[in-house]
């Protein structure tokens, strides 16, 4: 029940509605007691009886009727007073029964009509809660017929004595109720002060998770801000270095830069977690491709500990399943990671089962064996606790929070599956990973990322020369494994010549954020092709400079004041102006499932997550040109 209800609820309200509640037993115990005590009193007197009992019923329903079934709180105080006497009418004609089993049945229908009168005098105390009005319409008529036993024994030649004794009793039982009725009365106002407290404090509670998650999430987005500047930073200082001393000292500050970020995203995801607001998507995606990548990115790290990467049963894998393909790479990740981490020499594998279940889906398991140094009963039972780190020393030898497998158990419960580990001292550790994957509804086709830059794909489409054939994937810089999860993979190399005599125009982009150093970030990226770069503060800025030329790309930041960058994308579509169809590519902190599917209603067409590094904000350039180069082609093809 609802605080706003408890404070404006009449007391004879929540009677009324208990009683309605109880319409079906007490149907049911006037049909149970014409039937029983027919051969006392008769069919004739029995079935008219029962008729009579079920008209009071539909008097009582029809006059609380609002009440009952429509939730009003209130009544008309002729409706009121008509709902009471159909109560008390409702309780008489039952514990009418009393007097013929008296008249016809002698001493032993006075029997049962003693029971008859005392369980309604019971049921009058239960259907009454916190309403006096109710009560005294509802135990009345069965106080009268209390009344009425003395006499009936006097009436019969009973004992004096006796018939003392039961009056006595009687009364006795009536201070009972009474009793009774006021302990109850005293217990439901209690409870329903109870549920005012406990909804205040739910809604206390409620108001400080929001707090806190508008708190998190503002952190999380001003912390980006300098992390995109000191990962773009490190990476073209690494590019442009002419010693291998300077190269050195670029990179430990790009390392230092995706700790951070790898930290960040921890913290905001258990934030997440605990707060109850972590969602998993469903999409179509290829597993093997998903373990294939996963494993692909650890390769270098493996080796360089001279570790050896192992798989087992990859063919048992089915290949196109519909799940969340981030989140278990994310589960993944974690755990290799953890296995390379902890393994000083052996090897890792990546064990997997799957067999079909009925009556459609797979049931996968996918296990991750380290030959590292194991752990200890007291160890297991801490291994999963938030920041736990399940030993000292750890979090100085290797860096960490003790938020990563505490994050993994939560999503793969999130995805419906189960996340264990077995282990010993000395004998390494297994974690394994139980999930039921439905079967995929579409089979979308793979891009398969060109052996390139990047830049080659986005200079031949602006030439209007068709890609290179396809090659394997490049595989992630070891340094950084976090940073594959942020976009398709590329980095900033020298730009890739066009063809011969095809000079292709120089690319168009806009960049819009109200933070200057998101943008000379973006722009420094950029700085790597051919671009003429055109900065907007917010959103208003952006429409009026998309109103004055036209752009090949536009980098939208999604969080500005005033204007925000949906809104921006939104109203940008809805014009007829030069940019009605540009590739916009949203530049978000928020990159939950229901945020980037916010921006793809909104109108953009792909994102790249904070903080920004070459790679994926190359990658995701490369993307939307190759998008816009396939719908020309094939619009030139329908032509």
């Amino acid at each position: 029940m609802a605080a706003s209800y408890l404070q404006t609820e009449q007391p004879w309200v929540g009677a009324v509605r208990e009683r309605r509640r109880a319409l079906l037993q007490r149907v049911g115990m006037g049909c149970a007691c014409a039937l029983i005590f027919s051969p006392v009193l008769g069919w004739t007197f029995t079935l008219a009886w029962a008729a009579a009992y079920l008209l009071v019923q539909v008097l009582e329903l029809t006059a609380f009727w609002p009440v009952a079934d429509k939730g009003r709180n209130s009544l008309p105080r002729w409706r009121l007073a008509f709902g009471t006497l159909a109560v008390a009418l409702n309780a008489a004609s039952f514990s009418s029964l009393s007097i013929p089993l008296w008249l016809y049945g002698g001493p032993m229908g006075g029997i049962c009509a003693a029971v008859i009168v005392c369980s309604g005098a019971v049921y009058a105390i239960v259907t009454s809660p916190r309403s006096p009005l109710i009560l005294a319409a509802a135990l009345t008529p069965q106080m009268a017929y209390m009344a009425a036993i003395p006499v009936m024994m006097t009436a019969w030649g009973s004992d004096g004595t006796f018939v003392m004794a039961t009056t006595i009793a009687l009364m006795i039982y009536a201070a009972y109720c009474l009793n009774t009725w006021a302990r109850m009365n005293r217990a439901s106002q209690a409870e329903a002060s109870a549920r005012l407290e406990a909804e205040a404090r739910r809604k206390e509670a409620e108001r400080a998770m929001d707090a806190r998650g508008a708190f998190l999430a503002a952190v999380g987005h001003d912390l980006r801000t300098p992390l995109s500047a000191i990962l773009t930073g490190a990476m073209e200082l690494e590019r442009e270095a002419q010693s291998a001393s300077s190269r050195s000292n670029a990179a430990l500050i790009g390392q230092a830069g995706l700790m951070m970020k790898s930290l960040l995203d921890d913290l905001l995801d258990h934030a997440k977690l605990d707060a109850g607001r972590m969602t998993i998507s469903e999409v179509d995606f290829n597993l093997r491709s998903c373990l294939a990548k996963t494993l692909r990115l650890w390769q270098r790290a493996a080796a360089a500990k001279g570790l050896k990467l192992r798989v087992e049963g990859a063919a048992e894998a089915p290949a196109w399943v519909r799940g969340d393909e981030t989140r278990l790479r994310q589960v993944l990740n974690n755990l290799i990671s953890n296995a390379v981490k902890f393994t000083d020499e052996g090897s890792i594998t990546l064990r997997i089962r799957s067999w079909a279940e009925e009556p459609r889906g797979h049931a996968i398991v996918i296990e991750v064996a380290d030959t590292g140094p194991g752990m200890d009963g007291a160890q297991l039972a801490r291994l999963f606790e938030p920041f736990d780190q399940t030993e000292d020393g750890v979090s100085a030898r290797h860096g960490g929070t003790g938020l990563g497998l505490a994050i993994s158990r939560d999503l793969v419960e999130l995805m419906g599956g189960r996340l264990t580990v077995r282990s010993a001292k000395g004998e390494g550790a297994a974690f394994a990973l139980a999930l039921r994957l439905e079967p995929a509804e579409s089979r979308p086709v793979e891009i398969v990322r060109p052996d390139d830059n990047g830049q080659g794909l986005i200079t031949r489409a602006l030439a209007g020369s068709p890609p290179a054939p396809a090659q394997a994937p490049v595989e992630a810089p070891t340094s950084a494994p976090a940073e594959e999860a942020s976009g398709p993979e590329a980095t900033a190399d020298a730009v890739e010549a066009a063809p011969a005599g095809d000079e292709p125009p120089p690319l168009k982009v806009l960049v819009v954020d109200d933070h200057d150093i998101n943008r000379r970030a973006v722009q420094l990226i950029l700085g790597a092709i051919d671009c003429e770069i055109e900065m907007a503060a917010d959103g208003m800025a952006a429409l009026d400079a998309c109103a004055r030329q036209g752009f090949d790309v536009i980098f939208m930041d999604v969080r500005m004041p005033e204007l925000d960058g949906r809104e921006t994308t939104r109203r940008l579509r809805a014009s007829d102006g030069l940019n009605r169809a540009t590739p916009v590519i949203a530049v978000t902190a928020d990159t939950a499932p229901e945020d980037i599917e916010a921006c793809m209603k909104a109108g953009m067409n792909y994102f790249v997550s904070k903080p920004l590094t070459p790679p994926a904000l190359l990658g995701a350039l490369q993307h939307v040109l190759t998008e816009a180069e396939d719908a020309a082609s094939a619009e030139s093809a329908a032509a």
